[in-house]
């Protein structure tokens, strides 16, 4: 550490100095009862949380949220990064990379083999590792383009329970994407209540099984979706149609989807306002470790694919390696010395090895973008070897 630089873990005796900052840095203010709560907040949820001080003054600050996500359908521990902030007297003078570089040794030591984040500047994070993972699917449509109400055979009911019910159809629905947070009751409790306030509505089956649910508000004849979470196509359907109910008390419809949803193919007028939203960025932490946890895709046959992976700031994840997948699909990072490098290997950083095993996008098209190098025909097994999933992210943090 430079001389005069130190980082500190923080516990709740530096809550007011964290606070002071953060809302100084994120520009936003705090009423004393909301403090409070943000304090509870503090002390409850899983977390470890960085202060770097220069010659014992307070200058930056960082959290690690201990969390988990989806994928493959497999759960992966997971470091979230958040609140990263310095004083401006500070800034620019790599306390933040020195912070990122300390948090990355600290995660790979917890066994969270990766981190996301919600990134200020994709730019800047992509320098220390991190890359686009998500993107969302903004909609506005208007009353008058709302799908058709149609029939189903369940039926809704608005909520106010408990949110264990829906965390588990949150759950099976988050399960079939990549980079979906594994919500714990404490997530609930302290982001989603906060977050995500209004109405609530459930869809339940005939056999009265719970299939989906909806989160929204309306406001100045505005109805914001804030969670459309459906397990088929008519909870799906019946949840649209619980919207379209609304017509004659909401000019719009604003809804953030997932990158895959196809509903303006279903309109019959499908010129609503899309935009397409870069979201959150990742980083595989520990390569090694996160490929031994990894589905690939089964196949009649073991693959053996060299690769040289960098990253700058995890040197752990530095070297040569065969990347060994079996029959069944299970993978392992088998390190290479020098006698066994080939020519042929595949040549990519740890922010396009993270894009690629995510699903953001495929090895072919990395290639194209010259985010990986190398041989044709190796980068082609690769995607073969590599499931199709879509990522998606309903949280922020």
């Amino acid at each position: 550490m430079s001389k005069g630089i130190e980082i500190k873990q923080m516990g709740m005796e530096h809550f007011d100095e964290s606070m002071t900052l953060s809302q100084f840095a994120f520009q936003f203010q705090k009423s004393a009862e909301e403090l409070e709560q943000l304090k509870e907040q503090f002390g409850a949820e899983p977390a470890v949380r960085y202060a770097v001080y220069v010659n014992n003054q307070f200058a930056a600050q960082a959290t690690v949220l201990e969390l988990e996500t989806y994928i493959g359908g497999r759960r992966f521990a997971m470091g979230g990064l958040a609140g990263v902030a310095t004083w401006p007297e500070h800034r620019r003078k790599g306390l933040v990379a020195k912070l990122l570089v300390h948090s990355l040794k600290e995660m790979k030591d917890k066994g969270q083999t990766i981190s996301f984040l919600y990134p200020f500047a994709f730019g800047f994070y992509r320098k220390f590792g991190w890359d686009t993972y998500i993107e969302h699917k903004a909609y506005i449509i208007k009353a008058e383009q709302l799908p058709p109400r149609i029939a189903y055979t369940g039926r809704i009911e608005r909520y106010s329970g408990s949110y264990s019910l829906l965390n588990s159809i949150y759950d099976a629905f988050a399960s079939r994407y990549n980079g979906a947070l594994v919500r714990p009751e404490l997530w609930w409790k302290y982001r989603i209540s906060e977050r995500k306030q209004g109405q609530t509505a459930v869809y339940y089956a005939n056999n009265g099984e719970p299939l989906g649910y909806i989160i929204y508000e309306v406001k100045n004849k505005l109805l914001s979706v804030h969670e459309l979470v459906y397990l088929n196509e008519e909870t799906r359907g019946a949840l649209w149609s619980f919207i379209s109910q609304h017509d004659s008390m909401i000019a719009e419809v604003k809804i953030t989807v997932p990158a895959d949803d196809l509903l303006p193919y279903l309109l019959p007028d499908p010129r609503i306002k899309q935009e397409v939203i870069p979201y959150f960025m990742a980083r595989i932490v520990d390569a090694e470790a996160f490929v031994a946890q990894y589905a690939f895709v089964a196949a009649s046959e073991e693959d053996h694919i060299q690769i040289m992976l960098s990253d700058e700031h995890a040197p752990w994840n530095n070297g040569f390696y065969t990347l060994q997948i079996d029959a069944d699909g299970m993978g392992k990072l088998r390190r290479l010395d020098a006698t066994e490098r080939v020519d042929t290997c595949i040549k990519l950083d740890i922010g396009a090895f993270t894009t690629l095993l995510l699903g953001y996008l495929r090895p072919l098209q990395l290639s194209q973008l010259a985010r990986i190098q190398g041989d044709v025909a190796a980068i082609k097994r690769l995607q073969m070897r590599i499931p199709e999933r879509t990522t998606y992210l309903a949280d922020f943090f």
